[in-house]
């Protein structure tokens, strides 16, 4: 399994435009195959910092994601917006518990 994990910012006097992009993105992601989870939050304390956090069945589909239409509009989009201080790390996940 492979895990993507990090954080981007938003100006706050775009998030009224940035989030039917962002829904767009989030549920054209959720439906690929090989995606398990893909979300955005908002940090409750520091409005415009959105914490990433996705799942995917493993590195092919992860690269593959890259390359779909809503991935390449999301990209053009965020920049638009004035994403900023962008920092995603992908984890390879050999083991996992439930806690």
């Amino acid at each position: 399994m492979i895990l993507v994990i990090g954080s981007f910012r938003l100006p706050v006097e775009s998030l009224a435009t940035a989030q039917p992009a962002m829904e767009r993105v989030l549920a054209a992601s959720r439906e690929e195959l090989g995606c398990l989870a893909y979300s955005y939050a908002e940090d409750i304390l520091d409005p415009g910092l959105f914490r990433v956090s996705e799942a995917w069945v493993n590195g092919d589909v992860l690269a593959a994601h890259f390359e779909t239409p809503h991935m390449k509009s999301w990209q053009e989009e965020r920049e638009a917006l004035g994403m900023s201080e962008r920092a995603i790390t992908m984890h390879a996940v050999k083991h996992s518990t439930d806690l």
